[in-house]
């Protein structure tokens, strides 16, 4: 880096000069330099204690203190120079007044060499600066900067022999259990896979929503096999100096190898497993693309018998460079989704194992409530449960504790806020018209709770969940949902024929569901059977679509909105008085669940 350098060699010369002009005051000392007749002055009074003398220089030192002549403070020792020309006895005078003469110097001159060392003080301690800083940089990045110092090898997170993470810790997706087996029983048997020709898998990608236990998997598989585990996260890689990280990805797999059979896991790969030339990177030179290719040629040069398996995990397998996913390199990629019903009751199970519970706490009906909810989520929901129970004092977790912790997570916690009557009475028919709109429309999810109790953001909250999970959706059904979400809007407009703020949450939910009907799931004849718009929405490349597609697709959102709103519009004003009573419970009661809101509706809930 010869800019760095140049730099460096600048600050140096700009310290030495200083540190000179600094110093070239310190070398004059504490002496002051008098003049000649203020000399001769001290001499006759008598105040002169001894002299040295070179040529005409002379250097002194007085029997007391005497105030500089034309400056400030006081001295002792001082230095003149006798003119050439004087002719005043100067040595009958000395001898006159007893002053002594010596033959060394009064005041003390330092020696050329320290000098020296003085004024290359400053440039010295700021190349030592320099070195340890460029030492923890380096140390930092692998061995770079020249590799003035080394980052200390990767160690395996957890060792063989230790306490270990199994399957046994992980619930609810026992089909990627499967998948993960054949892993484990490579690492364990690899001679019988040999003897049949068989290659096992050099990488497993892990694929799925966060939460759902990819890395949890990851240690299992490794816990389960016995063998050392390597985890880094790939952000790890990246440096500001190109090359550090493809030097880290070398070293970590020269470290798994010394101790194979392991398992190198690699958490949020596409942090550089990106499809290369999608992005705006800085061309073939860019870090991102070095570490990437020095992975790919890492597990390309794998031999199949040196016992290193890659798992990654990521969020995004959709972005992965394909040379990343190319049979040779990850071979297999396993999804990981949320659980189902049965898995999330599992789930239940593994986190409220050291959480003493009440006798009629039924986890099977708490994974019924939880529809989409993932491994990391119901955690959370367990140890809220937790924590409330000790907030109350109670020996064990209760029904209650548990439909308090998941209202809290779903809903958010509550807050105290005091609201004027008319705006908790609009709040109460707002909710009443999401909740009536969803008992009365077939198809829709159940109404689980009702509240006009301010909690998070919202003024009030209506809960609905399905009675089983759902993975793919009607057109009626998703009609549905927004006739659903417009019910709090179309319940003001049709009591109050006003329209307020508290629907925002409402239109982007909204928004969200029309844009996918109209360009993503070919439910709209005006747009046809296409995606014209990306699942995340935006496009690399610009545009996703021709922009008469797209200027269709914004139509068709708008024609199936204003639908939904007008037959939402249409229901309330036919039910009104259920409307009425609904919201009449709502503020005497502030909370109503499931079989209070469809008592105070006159609504039969017919389970499924």
């Amino acid at each position: 880096m010869p800019g760095g350098w140049r730099g460096l060699v600048l600050a140096a010369l700009i310290v030495y000069l200083i540190a000179n002009v600094v110093l070239s005051f310190f070398n004059e000392g504490d002496e002051p330099v008098i003049s000649y007749t203020e000399f001769s002055k001290q001499v006759a009074a008598g105040n002169v204690e001894k002299i040295y003398s070179k040529g005409d220089a002379i250097q002194g030192e007085l029997k007391g203190k005497q105030p500089v002549p034309g400056g400030k403070g006081d001295y002792t020792k001082f230095v003149t120079q006798r003119p050439a020309f004087a002719d005043d006895q100067l040595w009958a005078n000395l001898t006159q007044h007893q002053v002594t003469v010596t033959a060394s110097p009064v005041v003390e001159q330092r020696s050329f060499l320290a000098n020296l060392l003085l004024s290359l003080a400053p440039m010295l301690l700021l190349v030592v600066l320099w070195v340890f800083i460029a030492r923890r940089m380096s140390a930092g990045m692998g061995g770079g900067m020249g590799g003035l110092g080394r980052k200390t090898p990767p160690k395996p997170v957890e060792l063989a022999g230790t306490e270990r993470t199994t399957f046994e810790d992980v619930a609810g997706i026992d089909e990627v259990e499967g998948e993960l087996n054949d892993v484990v029983d490579f690492l364990k048997n690899p001679e019988q896979y040999r003897r049949m020709g068989a290659r096992m898998p050099r990488g497993v990608l892990l694929a799925g929503p966060p939460g759902t236990g990819k890395t949890l998997l990851a240690r299992a598989v490794a816990g389960e096999a016995g063998v050392p585990f390597f985890s880094a996260s790939a952000s790890e890689f990246i440096e500001m100096i190109v090359g550090v990280g493809a030097s880290r990805v070398r070293e970590l797999f020269s470290e798994a190898r010394k101790v194979a059979p392991a398992i190198i896991f690699i958490d949020e790969i596409d942090t550089i497993g990106r499809a290369r030339g999608a992005g705006a990177g800085m061309g073939g030179h860019d870090e991102r693309e070095q570490t990437l290719n020095q992975i790919l040629t890492e597990m390309d040069g794998f031999s199949g018998s040196e016992g290193v398996i890659v798992l990654a995990a990521t969020n995004r397998a959709d972005v992965l460079d394909p040379a990343l996913t190319r049979p040779g390199r990850f071979d297999r990629t396993v999804v990981v989704s949320p659980p189902d019903r049965a898995g999330r009751a599992a789930i239940l199970r593994i986190h409220t194992r050291d959480i003493p519970l009440a006798p009629d706490v039924d986890l099977d009906q708490v994974a019924r409530t939880t529809p989409g909810m993932t491994g990391a989520e119901l955690a959370n929901l367990a140890n809220e449960a937790a924590l409330l129970a000790v907030k109350r004092g109670r020996a064990q977790v209760g029904p209650a504790d548990l439909s308090d912790a998941l209202e809290k997570v779903q809903l958010g916690a509550e807050r105290s806020l005091v609201m004027p009557e008319d705006e908790r009475r609009r709040t109460a028919y707002h909710e009443s018209g999401h909740a009536l709109l969803g008992m009365l429309r077939p198809g829709a999810d159940p109404v689980r709770k009702i509240t006009i109790v301010p909690r998070g953001r919202a003024l009030g909250v209506t809960l609905s969940a399905p009675d089983a999970d759902r993975y793919a959706y009607t057109e009626d059904y998703l009609r549905g949902r927004i006739i659903g979400a417009l019910g709090g809007m179309a319940a003001e407009q049709v009591v109050y024929e006003v329209i307020t703020t508290g629907s925002e949450s409402d239109l982007e939910q909204v928004t969200g569901l029309a844009r996918g009907m109209a360009g993503r799931w070919g439910m709209s004849e005006r747009v046809g059977r296409l995606t014209a718009i990306p699942s995340d929405g935006q496009s690399p490349y610009g545009l996703s679509a021709a922009p008469a597609t797209l200027d269709a697709v914004d139509h068709e959102m708008r024609r199936i909105v204003d639908d939904c709103y007008e037959e939402a519009c249409r229901v309330l004003r036919e039910h009104r008085p259920q409307l009425d009573a609904l919201a009449e419970a709502l503020l005497a009661n502030e909370t109503l669940d499931e079989k209070a809101a469809y008592a105070a509706a006159g609504i039969t809930r017919l389970e499924k």
